[in-house]
This record gives C-alpha cells, structure tokens and sequence, in this order.
C-alpha cells in the first residue's frame, strides 16, 4: 500500500502543474487586467470591460498604448503600476516565481483588499464549512435511512412515491429552492420565521452559550437546506442499489438459512459492504459541497464564503486570490483523492489497490 501511496503523491506534482499551467495561459488572454481595473476607477468609467467594448475619449499622448482605460494617465505612473504588480516580467518569469512562492505555501496578498491571501480565506471559511458540513451530514443522516428502506421494499407503494419525490428534489435548482424557503419563512411575502442575513444576530456577542447555539442554527437552517435538497437524491438511489446487490448474493441466503433474523442479516451482515461506496465517498463529497460553495445561495442569503470571493476575485482580476486559491483548493481535492482510496481499504481490508497498479 505504501507503493501505491507514493505513486499518487508523485503523481500530484505533474496534475496540480498542469492545472496552474492552463489557467495562467488562459488568463494572459482574458481582457481587463488588475491594473486597467484600477485606472478605469480612476478614471470614474466604472465597469472596465465598457472601454474594452469601445467608445470613450481618446487615450492622450503619453499614456501606455498597452492598457485601454489608461486615459489621461502618464506613462510614468502606469510603469510603475506595473511594477509593483510585477507585470513588467515576462509570464513565465512571473509564473516560475508564482509557482515557487506557492510550493513554500506563500501565496502573497491581494491586490485590492491589503490583506493575505491565507487570512482571506480564513475569514471567508466559516460561512462554507457551516454549508459544506451540515449540508453533508444532513444528506447522509436522510439518505442512508431511506436507501435502506427503499431497498427492503423494493418495488413497492413507498419505494414509488419517494422516488417521485427524490427525482423532483434532484431537479429543482438549489437557487430557485432558497428563493422559494425566502417568500415563505424568510418575510418574502408570507411568515418571517428566519432571518435572512448573516451566520448570527447583532448581539451574537452579548447571548449566553445556549443562546448562540441556538442563534447560530436559527441563521443556518434555510441556507442548509437549500444547499441540501439536491445532495440527498444521489446518495438515496446509490444506498438503495447498493443494498440491492448485496442483498441478493449468496452469503445473505446462506445467513438466512441459519436462521439469523432478518435486522441481524441486514445490519450484521449487509450493512458494511453495502455501505462501502457511501461511507467512503463522505471525504470527496464534503470537500466537494466545501469548495463549491454556491455563489448564488451565498448572495441570496447574504453569506459571505468562498463562492463569493472566487467570483469577487475573478472578476476583478486579483490574481493572487484566484490563483492561490487555485493552487490551495486543487492540491487539496488531489489529496482527497487518496484519502478516499483509503477509507475504502480502512473499511473493506480486501481491497488492495497496490496489487491492482
């Protein structure tokens, strides 16, 4: 198994190279660089992708041919722009030094908010790991219990029905749910029964410690459940096929015939292989809700995550948020990876992947 460990270490190095390589080429063509950001602010143009598209005054004499928004602006201070961004190198200079800065895990400090990149994200990750965990656990705590159930009656009148009302879950947009959780319980137009904004009250600070256990549940549990409503059909559907085919094989006939009650036969038995391909795919699908936090549920319910920063950044080119948190999150999903290859062989010990490489 140490063999098998190596090789996907190794094998990192090259996966997470080439996702670095790929989106810095990419962004060396995307138009409305950090610097004409901060000259079309200056300039008071707004938006810079509106001297990108044309119209506007003409770009005085002086000013760099190379930035579009640079109006009025002397060459002088535009050189210096790009130095202190350090745009005055070649890209693969920049790159190789991203890269070096990135393997001693300095990812550098954004360019617009005066803060490092690592703090940002610390100060981003309590709304997405509020999202991503309870998001999970909710979904394995509902999916589990009705897989099983759906697999023991199997074909019958309830195995129908929640299977209408998975696939109806599964298809509505998690957006369009917590727009509907908002107009009923949220004072959209009907009850206000949760607030709307915020992982906590005002005077969050000032409640006892039951007072903000409770405080912080009251702020989550809309956002939660839109997070949620999607998540659960897959792992229902994957529980209930999985009990399906371990129920039909021989040992569960033979345990039966023994005369082992039908609870000990399904938990005793059926239960740690059936549940092999649910259990060890929670690290993966946590990591995934996680880092995915939804951009929309955030902005709907005024949480301010990681799914906000990623477009926040991305779309005001700070490149050093984008790409360290490139960099953090794909090396992180990587890792995941092999940790998932392990629980695998954490709960079934049969499973040897050194011996299948």
């Amino acid at each position: 198994m140490a063999a098998y460990i190596l090789r996907r270490l190794l094998l990192v190095i090259p996966t997470l190279l080439g996702i670095m390589i790929i989106n810095f080429v990419l962004t060396q063509f995307v138009p409305g660089g950090p610097i004409e950001q901060i000259i079309a602010q200056m300039e008071g143009g707004g938006d810079v992708f509106e001297g990108i598209a044309g119209g506007g005054s003409e770009i005085i004499e002086g000013a760099s041919d190379d930035y579009v928004g640079a109006r009025g602006l002397p060459k002088e201070f535009i050189e210096e722009l790009e130095r202190e961004f350090g745009f005055d190198k070649p890209p693969l200079e920049r790159f190789l030094t991203m890269m070096w800065n990135y393997m001693r895990f300095d990812f550098g400090e954004s360019y617009f908010r005066s803060i490092s990149v690592v703090d940002l994200i610390l100060e981003k990750m309590p709304v997405s790991i509020t999202l991503g965990l309870w998001s999970t656990l909710i979904a394995y705590m509902i999916s589990i219990p009705l897989g099983i159930k759906k697999a023991i009656r199997d074909g019958s009148k309830f195995d129908t029905w929640t299977s209408g009302a998975i696939i109806v879950g599964y298809a509505i947009p998690g957006f369009l749910f917590a727009i509907l959780l908002i107009v009923l319980f949220a004072g959209g137009s009907f009850w206000r029964f949760f607030p709307l904004r915020g992982l906590t009250s005002d005077n969050w600070a000032e409640l006892s410690m039951l007072g903000k256990v409770a405080d912080y549940f009251w702020h989550i549990t809309l956002p939660v459940l839109a997070s949620t409503i999607s998540a659960f059909a897959t792992l229902t559907l994957l529980t209930k096929n999985s009990f399906l085919d371990e129920i039909k094989k021989q040992y569960v006939m033979t345990a039966k015939a023994k005369g082992l009650t039908e609870n000990r036969v399904l938990y005793g038995h059926v239960f740690r292989n059936a549940m092999l391909i649910v259990i060890s795919g929670f690290p993966a699908l946590f990591i995934g809700v996680f880092f995915g936090g939804s951009l929309i549920i955030e902005t709907l319910f005024s949480l301010d995550g990681l799914g906000r920063l990623g477009f926040e950044a991305a779309v005001a080119r700070d490149y050093p948020v984008v790409f360290g948190t490139l960099f953090a999150f794909s090396l992180m999903g990587l890792v995941i990876g092999i940790i998932t290859d392990l629980t695998y062989v954490f709960i079934d010990p049969r499973i040897d992947f050194e011996a299948r490489g």
